[in-house]
C-alpha cells in the first residue's frame, strides 16, 4: 500500500474504502450484508493496509456510520475515519450536535476527518466554519475537510476556519478529470489532500459496459451510460485497455493507478465484496510510465460527455434489451 502524509492526519492510504453503500438498500445492501460482508470487507481492508474509511451521516441515514464503527472494532481509533455533515441549517450549534451524533454512531471520541458534505448555496462558510473550529479546539475532530468545493470556495473555507481545511472530496476520475486544472496543483502546493470519489465512474472505466451492454439499477439513470456518451467514451476506454494490457492489469485498476500517480490524491472506491476490495487495493502496486500517464491524461481531457438525464429512448432501449 502507498500512503500520503497530510498535516493533522498522518499516513493516509492512497486507496481508501468508500462506505456509502453500507446500509443503503437502493444498492441492494440490507441487514444481512451489514452483519456479514461489510465486516469482512473492513477487516480485509485493514489487513491490506487501508487506513482511510469514508462515510457520512446521510449514508443509509446513519447506518453506514454504525456499520463501519462496529466493523472496525478496537481498530476504529487507529485509522482515519472520515465522516461528513450534510449542510442543512449548518449553524455552529447544529454542526456540533451532528458531529457528536456521528461520533456516537462510529463509537469514536474524536472523528479524525470531519467534512462539509457539499457547499451550501445560501449559508456562507463564514457561518459554517466556526462550528468546525470549536470542534477542532475541543479535540472532537482531528481535522476539517470539505466536499465538492471549487478552489475559490475552498480558499474561503480556509479563511473562515482560520486554519487549513486539509481536504476536498470531489468527483474525480478519468471520465471527470476537471480537478486536474486547479484542485490538484493547489493540494500539492499547500500539502492538502484531494479525495477522489466515484473514481471508476460507477463502473464505466472498467470497460464492461457499452452500447450493447447497458447497466440496470441505479446506474441506468446516470447520463454517462446514455447512447451518446457510451459512444464518446470508447477512445478513452481503448487507451485504458492498451495500458492495462501493457502492465498486465485490468482497465479499472489502471484507472485507479492513474489517480494515484497524481500528487496528493487518494481514491475511495466502494467494494461490495472482499474480492472487489482486493482488486481495488492491488491498483496501488501498479507503476505507470510517464508515457502511459500522459496518454491517459490526454484521453481523459478529450472525453467530453453530454450532460443531462438519459433520454427516454435510451431507457426504452434498456427495457427492451433486458426482456
Amino acid at each position: 500500500m502507498k500512503y500520503l502524509d497530510v498535516d493533522g492526519l498522518g499516513p493516509v492510504s492512497r486507496i481508501g474504502l468508500g462506505t456509502w453503500q453500507f446500509g443503503s438498500r437502493e444498492w441492494g445492501y440490507g441487514d444481512s450484508y451489514a452483519a456479514g460482508a461489510a465486516r469482512e470487507i473492513v477487516s480485509r481492508a485493514r489487513a491490506l493496509g487501508v487506513t482511510l474509511f469514508d462515510t457520512a451521516e446521510v449514508y443509509g441515514m446513519g447506518k453506514s456510520e454504525r456499520i463501519l464503527g462496529e466493523a472496525l472494532g478496537d481498530e476504529r481509533a487507529e485509522v482515519v475515519v472520515a465522516s461528513k455533515v450534510f449542510p442543512v441549517a449548518p449553524f455552529p450549534a447544529v454542526v456540533k450536535q451532528r458531529a457528536r451524533a456521528s461520533a456516537r454512531r462510529l463509537q469514536l471520541t474524536t472523528i479524525p476527518l470531519y467534512q462539509i458534505h457539499k457547499p451550501n448555496p445560501v449559508v456562507p462558510d463564514s457561518v459554517i466554519m466556526p462550528g468546525l473550529r470549536e470542534l477542532l479546539d475541543r479535540g472532537e475532530i482531528g481535522a476539517a475537510g470539505v466536499s465538492t468545493y471549487s478552489l475559490q470556495r475552498w480558499r474561503k473555507a480556509d479563511a473562515a476556519l482560520g486554519r487549513p481545511v486539509i481536504s476536498n472530496q470531489v468527483h474525480f476520475s478519468l471520465a471527470n478529470p476537471q480537478p486536474l486544472d486547479d484542485l490538484v496543483p493547489f493540494a500539492e502546493r499547500e500539502n492538502r489532500m484531494v479525495i477522489a470519489y466515484s473514481p471508476l465512474a460507477q463502473g464505466l472505466l472498467g470497460g464492461k459496459y457499452g452500447l450493447h451492454n447497458r447497466p440496470g439499477g441505479v446506474r441506468a439513470i446516470n447520463p454517462l451510460f446514455g447512447t451518446e456518451n457510451l459512444s464518446r467514451v470508447e477512445p478513452l476506454l481503448d487507451v485504458l485497455r492498451q495500458v492495462a494490457a501493457d502492465v498486465d492489469a485490468k482497465p479499472a485498476q489502471v484507472a485507479l493507478a492513474w489517480l494515484l500517480s497524481l500528487p496528493n490524491v487518494v481514491a475511495i472506491p466502494g467494494a461490495s465484496s472482499v474480492e472487489q476490495l482486493e482488486f481495488n487495493v492491488a491498483a496501488a502496486e501498479i507503476e505507470l510510465s510517464a508515457e502511459a500517464q500522459t496518454a491517459l491524461t490526454n484521453a481523459a481531457r478529450a472525453f467530453h460527455p453530454v450532460s443531462g438525464a438519459r433520454s427516454m429512448a435510451d431507457l426504452l432501449l434498456d427495457k427492451v434489451g433486458r426482456r
